[in-house]
């Protein structure tokens, strides 16, 4: 069954415009089917032929697992409607390969680099990703490497009360993303809880128009900002949820009233809710831009040659460097 072709608007329709990511839900997890666009819709096709249809363009991003096949018409779909696809392992814990649905804007990506290429400047952002993260500014006359040092600290005493406040059995952060099963229960927690977070976040970079690979205090890695932003408020959101599940789980006993057979689907759900009951989609692109404005750089301006955004939009429905 051949999907349909998206390089031409439907008929007597205009184009579809992007929903601003804020109003969007936050991910989707998706494995074993195949995705395609039939009769005009975004669908999920099962083994038994059963189609499910998924309200893409309401998507932050979806999250495709082993066993799941992507049409052309698929892609170009998502790539319109500014849905982030994310092809990963088992549980998310592996990144393969992912879409682009924003980037489109230099003038953002130029700054991110400046603010990276400059030690000063990169002090200064590093240094209001610590008061954000911690509540506290950052101790003077330190180097980001040194910064790097007390926050990593800092992180295993987190996750250690966070573990005894939820009556989690806890032996440290540790876990091989080649061999996931491997890994403990609450490692498998925190890894899926995580995952999905940086899925969003990567989400978010891109609608913004800045590269996940940029970062500041995370360097060398495809996600590396992705990280930054991420680590920001994994504690308020999600590393909670995982704790919680764990503990339900190593305990035996019921979580919200109900028992836990699956924790890894109990975590994605229940980050799921907490995404949307801190509205983080919301969050996540002003807290990019007050990151990066603590670094004193001023936005390059577009150049005339410059291409102009796909989607122009006088409201504002779409976030700033949505390719359409």
């Amino acid at each position: 069954m051949k999907g349909a072709d998206m390089s031409r608007p439907m008929p007597g329709l205009p184009p579809p415009r992007p929903i601003p990511l804020k109003e969007r839900s936050s991910l989707l997890f998706v494995e074993k089917g195949q995705i395609d666009v039939l009769d005009g819709a975004f669908v999920l096709v099962g083994h038994n032929g059963i189609r499910t249809h998924i309200p893409i363009g309401g998507l932050a991003c979806l999250m495709l697992e082993p066993g799941t096949r992507v049409s052309h018409a698929a892609a170009a779909l998502a790539a319109r409607a500014g849905t982030l696809l994310i092809w990963v392992g088992e549980a998310g814990v592996r990144l393969y390969a992912s879409g682009q649905p924003g980037g489109a804007r230099a003038d953002r990506l130029l700054l991110q680099a400046r603010l990276a290429l400059d030690d000063a400047a990169r002090l200064k952002v590093v240094r209001k990703m610590y008061a954000l993260r911690f509540g506290e500014d950052a101790p003077e006359r330190r180097s980001v490497d040194q910064l790097r040092g007390i926050e990593g600290s800092r992180v295993r005493e987190t996750y250690r009360l966070l573990a005894r406040t939820h009556g989690a059995e806890w032996d440290g952060r540790r876990y091989d993303p080649h061999e996931w099963d491997t890994a403990n229960l609450v490692n498998r927690c925190l890894s899926a809880a995580t995952a999905a977070l940086y899925g969003i976040t990567e989400a978010a970079i891109l609608a913004a128009g800045y590269a996940p690979a940029i970062g500041f205090l995370h360097t060398g890695k495809p996600q590396s900002f992705v990280y930054d932003i991420a680590d920001i408020v994994k504690f308020e959101t999600v590393v909670p949820e995982a704790f919680r599940v764990a503990a339900a789980v190593q305990h035996e006993r019921p979580l919200d009233g109900q028992r836990i057979s699956d924790p890894v689907a109990a975590v994605r759900h229940r980050c799921r809710d907490q995404f949307r009951r801190t509205n983080i989609l919301g969050r996540l692109i002003p807290l990019i831009e007050e990151i990066l404005s603590a670094g004193g750089a001023e936005m390059p301006p577009a150049q005339d040659e410059a291409m102009p955004v796909a989607f122009k939009d006088a409201k504002g429905l779409g976030d700033a460097g949505h390719r359409g």
